[in-house]
């Protein structure tokens, strides 16, 4: 039987007396950092929160939109907020109003004139007889078919004729606003009632204190990263959170193996010769 080394049996974790990994996907409430995007995202989304309609949100691969839309939507207080995250866009329209249906407690119908109507009576009887305010979220937005997008105009305009009953917010790439500005997509672009772009955090003081937040939230007593390795991480993530929390990982790792107590620019210099290879 082979003995493993005190290295191979400790985490890096205990290593450096974290609570967890950093950056963990599920981060929200104290463990969340406030980017300046967030922050702006923060007030469209609290604003169709309280007046219902339409929201999109754009962003490169990577900066945090997914994370940030997730955390807002777990903060709304249940019962008066009824949140439907869908991210499966390869559906068809009919499949998502089905999928609507049976988040509303409305048995589907298979014809869409019917279902429409029922979606529209069972929101309006969540908000005027339940106080409950309906909020939908399509993920990976840029990936509908022009006819999904033609189709949800319908849906959106028969649904906010009269009165905004649903907030829902479209979630995706940047091809996603070039496509609402096609002149054929008019009809739901005229309903946006919000925009934002998701930015990567280009401001260094922004992203060191996006690091330093990032190992506080796991319990990290004193600063892991030397001076030299944050500038090398900040220039090489390019201040994108998702490629800097890989890289923070692997360099803790890195740094575990060779028993080392904090990461310095030669461990993060060692991490990305490792990931030229691939």
């Amino acid at each position: 039987m082979t003995t493993k080394t005190r290295t191979e049996t400790i985490d890096y974790r205990q290593r450096f007396g974290l609570t967890d990994h950093v950056f963990p996907q599920n981060a929200h409430k104290e463990s969340f950092f406030e980017t300046p995007s967030y922050q702006k995202l923060k007030q469209r989304f609290g604003l169709l929160a309280r007046e219902p309609g339409l929201g999109l949100l754009v962003g490169e691969v990577g900066v945090g939109k997914t994370s940030a839309i997730r955390n807002l939507c777990t903060e709304l207080p249940r019962p008066d907020y009824h949140v439907v995250y869908l991210c499966d866009t390869a559906v068809s329209p009919l499949a998502v109003y089905r999928q609507l249906a049976l988040e509303f407690g409305v048995t589907p119908s298979h014809r869409r004139a019917q279902l429409w109507q029922d979606l529209k009576t069972a929101m309006l009887h969540m908000v005027d007889d339940k106080a409950t305010q309906p909020v939908m979220v399509i993920d990976e937005a840029h990936h509908l078919s022009e006819p999904f997008l033609l189709d949800l105009a319908g849906f959106v305009n028969f649904a906010m004729d009269s009165r905004c009953l649903l907030t829902l917010w479209l979630v995706g790439h940047p091809a996603l606003r070039a496509t609402m500005k096609l002149k054929r997509h008019a009809a739901l672009s005229s309903r946006l009632a919000a925009r934002v772009i998701y930015e990567p955090m280009n401001d260094r003081k922004v992203f060191l204190d996006f690091l330093a937040h990032g190992l506080q939230a796991v319990g990290a007593k004193s600063n892991i990263f030397s001076d030299s390795a944050a500038e090398l991480l900040f220039r090489v993530s390019r201040g994108v959170p998702r490629d800097a929390a890989r890289l923070i990982r692997e360099a803790l790792m890195l740094a575990h193996e060779q028993q080392k107590a904090f990461v310095d620019d030669t461990i993060l210099e060692a991490v990305l010769d490792d990931q030229q290879d691939f």
